[in-house]
């Protein structure tokens, strides 16, 4: 049984003879009539009374079928619909995994600039630390995840967004906030807040290898604490910490934080957005198109704020810029 068969079916009922069918259809009337007689074979029963010729009357049968004929043909109008308003984004859900600094400081605008371009798509968030979100991506309980480092996964397609950099961070009267910049040595002993040290990232370990290589004790005062906790903090006076220079830029131009550059340590990071290989439907496509021109726009907008950060960013300078260009040619 094929829905054109159903069309032709539907038609034969409705225009009162095969003729009539075969013109709402565009087909011959042979096609017609065979496609009626090929559904009453499948179904071993007749669907139209044939004892008065050239009438079109259905059977009990046939009026049976013909019911579900019109309901299948409805719901193939529908779907057929419904595709058509996801791939024009007028309808639409998707599912978006960020880490903490990127959730806080980087999506809010991103899904603002967004939904105020596709309102009819509905976002679910998920805010968890990088390998989580990557996990959940492979196991298709996320569209996108927007992480701290480029995957090395080959089942994964990711996309340039921005620099970002590790830096120490100090309340305004703090002694080391009036230098600007301080020599490693000038951290020991002051009360150190971190996150994540149960399961340190790779940067979090560089800042405790650096202590260690330059032998100078540090007193860890906080750890594991959540990156607003460790500003908030900070700002009270109870220690210096070391955070994403993405999730200060707010507190550092209010003068609520400073942020003090170390010399003999630079820790980068790169922000991505990931995606599962070829499988990027409409939404994620727009949204990735979203997500580079404000990783851009934040690049230049913090440029002045980031001088030493961007400066310095000959490893990624390159590939950002390659991979900017070979994305959106990527794109419809």
């Amino acid at each position: 049984m094929e829905l054109m068969q159903l069309e032709m079916l539907v038609a034969v009922v409705e225009e009162g003879s095969v003729r009539g069918a075969a013109e709402r259809v565009f087909r011959t009337q042979p096609a017609v009539s065979i496609a009626v007689r090929k559904l009453e074979e499948e179904f071993s029963t007749p669907l139209f009374d044939r004892s008065k010729r050239y009438e079109f009357r259905l059977t009990q049968a046939g009026e049976s079928f013909y019911r579900y004929a019109k309901r299948m043909l409805s719901l193939r109008k529908e779907a057929t619909s419904e595709l058509d308003d996801i791939a024009q984004l007028r309808v639409g859900r998707l599912r978006v995994g960020a880490n903490e600094s990127i959730s806080l400081h980087l999506l809010p605008r991103l899904a603002k600039t967004f939904l105020q371009q596709y309102p009819a798509t509905r976002m679910e968030l998920t805010c968890a630390r990088s390998e989580s979100l990557l996990a959940d991506l492979k196991l298709r309980k996320l569209d996108l995840a927007m992480v701290s480092f480029r995957p090395q996964d080959a089942d994964f397609e990711s996309s340039f967004l921005l620099q970002d950099e590790l830096v120490l961070i100090t309340r305004p009267n703090h002694a080391l906030a009036s230098r600007g910049k301080v020599q490693f040595k000038d951290l020991a002993g002051e009360p150190l807040l971190m996150m994540d040290v149960s399961q340190p990232s790779p940067w979090h370990k560089r800042v405790t290898d650096a202590f260690v290589r330059s032998k100078i004790p540090y007193h860890l005062q906080v750890e594991n604490a959540p990156i607003e906790t460790i500003k908030k903090m900070v700002a009270t006076g109870l220690g210096i910490g070391f955070v994403p220079l993405l999730s200060v830029r707010e507190e550092r131009a209010r003068g609520e934080l400073v942020v003090v550059e170390v010399e003999g340590i630079h820790l980068e990071r790169s922000v991505w957005l990931v995606s599962r290989r070829a499988a990027q439907f409409p939404a994620a496509k727009a949204f990735v198109q979203c997500a580079i021109a404000i990783g851009e726009d934040f690049a230049c907008g913090g440029a002045g704020a980031q001088s030493k950060t961007t400066s310095s960013s000959a490893l990624l300078k390159g590939e950002k810029v390659a991979l900017v260009k070979r994305h959106a040619q990527a794109l419809p």
